[in-house]
Parts: structure tokens; sequence; C-alpha cells
């Protein structure tokens, strides 16, 4: 019989929900047999999506633990508990696959590694999920092959599709902001093309409310751009925006000094285009899932792998840290409208006042 990997899904939101479906119908070598949530709404959810496959449904996360032949846990709850829960996963010798960020306090998620640091036979991966996204590991691979020469300035951003709802608003009373929340893709991105050894030399950011001023109470904006200068010689540009009209639109451009690289530089549904008296039109994925719905699929897929057969992970839990402080860093930098400087080893400095 073949060994498949045993998975208990924690968190039945929006991206818990993606998660379990994907574990249970698109990962051959995973048996998703457990899932939790303390929402009423979503065990109904889970009645009707996952018990009839053999999914046992918990309202309590120990309990899930406890759930008989648990090998691992996918855990795609708020941010608030994530780091809580990694670390039980790991202290009952379950393998952990956590959706980003770890926390949005460095020293909580420094605290995550330390542990997984302490149970070396575990998988732990935070999920990034661009890093599994084809194409931007054909671009990686074409940077490591020279193709743009040395890569120097990076020009990402991550937009979401207005939502009228009140939605983010409610979020971003605990989501860490913009720039943990939505940027911290972009800022890994950046650790893998520049190099996860790259130490910021200073950060800058600026940030507007255009169409949800409520978003001011939590020091939080709907638009906002960061710079990060780097020690090596090299710059990040982060552009975030939660009020895009015609859907997500994530690009990314890497600029070398003997080319560039661009990825969805023209956003597109599919490969469709309308030609009609309003022009030549196309859709645009309507959410991130939209866009990166196979990358959260084949990264549900290489962590079983890795798992099962004990190979190394695709990521370092380390960069998980590293992009959340940087992060929380532009945030700081955005909130307060005031520079911060570092020296060669990541140390925060004072720069004089002329």
């Amino acid at each position: 019989m073949i060994q498949k990997l045993n998975v208990g899904m924690a968190g039945l939101g929006r991206v818990g929900k993606f998660h379990a479906l994907n574990f249970l119908e698109r990962t051959p070598r995973a048996e998703l047999v457990a899932a939790f949530t303390p929402d009423p709404a979503e065990i109904a959810w889970g009645q009707q999506h996952l018990a009839p496959y053999g999914v046992t449904l918990y309202d309590n996360y120990d309990k899930m633990l406890e759930h008989p032949g648990l090998m691992a846990v996918a855990i795609g709850t708020a941010t608030s508990v994530h780091a809580e829960q990694a670390i039980k996963a790991m202290d009952h010798n379950l393998h952990v696959l956590c959706e980003k960020p770890l926390s949005v306090d460095i020293e909580v998620c420094k605290a995550v590694v330390q542990k997984a640091k302490t149970k070396p036979h575990l998988k732990v991966m935070c999920g990034f999920s661009r890093r599994f996204d084809e194409s931007y590991r054909d671009a990686a691979d074409k940077i490591t092959q020279g193709f743009i020469g040395r890569p120097s300035i990076i020009r990402s951003q991550t937009c979401d599709k207005f939502d009228p709802s009140g939605f983010y608003v409610e979020y971003a009373a605990w989501s860490g902001g913009v720039f943990v929340d939505m940027a911290v893709h972009d800022i890994d991105l950046t650790l893998w093309f520049f190099g996860d050894d790259s130490v910021p030399k200073s950060i800058s950011a600026h940030g507007i409310t255009a169409v949800q001023p409520e978003l001011k109470k939590y020091n939080d904006y709907d638009n906002a751009v960061g710079v990060v200068e780097f020690h090596n010689g090299k710059i990040a540009y982060y552009y975030c925006s939660r009020m895009m009209a015609h859907g997500q639109e994530d690009t990314t451009e890497i600029i070398g000094t003997e080319g560039k690289l661009t990825v969805n530089g023209n956003p597109q549904k599919n490969l469709v285009n309308l030609y009609s008296n309003a022009g030549i039109t196309r859709e645009v994925p309507p959410n991130f899932m939209g866009r990166f719905g196979p990358a959260f699929v084949r990264e549900a897929n290489e962590f079983t792998a890795a798992c099962l057969d004990n190979t190394p992970l695709p990521m370092k839990l380390s960069n998980a840290v590293k992009a959340v402080e940087i992060g929380a860093y532009i945030q700081e930098s955005l909130v307060t409208g005031k520079q911060i400087h570092f020296d060669e080893i990541g140390r925060r400095v004072q720069k004089a006042q002329l």
C-alpha cells in the first residue's frame, strides 16, 4: 500500500477552505483526515464538503491534534494564533504547513523557528505561495542562469480588488498592516531573487486612504508605497493596494545589469481576449486564488513529498521571520513618516539630523 500523509486542517475560512480542498482533491499522496474550526458556519461548510469524504470535524484544536494517525497539520486560521498552533503541532510531533505570516510579532516568529530547530525530524514550512508559482520559478531560473546579469532593482506589488463590504477594515485590526499582510509576499520574493543574506540599509514608506478612510483608526492605508535600500547596492520598491477596480493585480519586475524580467506584467485571467466595438479587452482574476490557485496545489504536493520522503523543503523557515521583520519596519516607517536606517549587519542605527 502506498503511504499517504494524514493531514489535519486548522481553520476553514476563505484560505482554509482552499487548502482543505487541495489536500482532499488535488494532493494524491495526502489524505485529509481531520479539520478544525470554532466557527459554526464553517463547521456547517465542512459537514457539506468534507465530512462525506471521511474527514472528521473538530471545534477544538487540541482535540484535533489527538486524531488517530495524524501526521501533519496545515494552519489557515487567524494570524494571531498561527504561532501558537504551529508550536502545539510540533509538540505533538506533527509536520506543519502554516499560512503566512507566522505572526505579526517578530519575537513570536523567532520562537516558532527555535521550536522547529528542536524538532529537526519535522518539516515546518511557512506558505509563501509565490515560491510555488510556475512563472516566478521560471524567473528565478533565468536569474540563476544569468539572463539579466546582476539583479539590481525589484518593483513588486500586491494589489487586491476593491471590497466595499468593509472586510479589510475589520481585518486591519489584527493583520499587522498592508506591508506585513500583503507586501510580505513581495519581500519574500526579494529575498529569493536578491539572496536571503540581503541586509536593509534604509527603509521608507508613504501611504494614503483613498477609498476606505476608516482604516486610519488602525494606522493602516488602502494604498502604500515602500522602498528598501540594501547594503549590497540593490533596491526594492513595493506597492500595496486594496482598491483595484478591475481585479487582482500582482506584478513583479526584476531589473538587472543586462536585462529585465517581468512576471504578470499584463494581468490576464486566461488566454482569451475579446475584440469588440469597445476595443480589445481581457478579464483579470478576481482575487489571489484566481491568480495563484495552481501554486497552492503545488505547495501542498511539495510539502507532502518532503514529509513522506524526508527531502529538504523548498525554502528556509528563517526567511519567513526576515520577511515579516522587514515588512514591520516598512509599516513603522509608513505610520511614523520617518526613514529607518541599519548598519551592515542589520542593527538599527540613528542617523544624524542635519
